[in-house]
């Protein structure tokens, strides 16, 4: 896993690690024990995987965005190079949307 500098991104990670551990555990425990048809706790549990998996998809949202706007493409081919934008990436802080100054 990447070290992050900023300290939101690293929770990000964190957490997706752990609500996909909690949600390979709900699954295999409905799997392996199994629920009666009718049961409430059919409705809780649908209800806390569908939690779940909206919160693993924020997440991933967060992070994607993030490396999106700090990453450096790793291709070193001319092509590859020629269609990024180097004025919109800084090394040294994450793009913010709306400032277009240079530094």
């Amino acid at each position: 896993m990447p070290v992050d500098s900023d300290s939101a991104i690293a929770w990000h990670r964190a957490q997706l690690k752990k609500l996909r551990e909690t949600l390979k555990n709900i699954e295999t425990t409905r799997f392996t024990i199994g629920e009666p048809a009718l049961s409430n706790r059919t409705s809780k549990t649908q209800k806390a995987v569908a939690e779940l998996e909206q919160k693993i998809r924020q997440s991933q949202h967060i992070i994607a965005a993030y490396e999106r706007q700090t990453r450096r493409p790793l291709a070193t081919d001319r092509r590859s190079l020629a269609s990024v934008s180097w004025s919109a990436w800084n090394a040294q802080a994450p793009h913010r949307s709306g400032s277009n100054s240079r530094r």
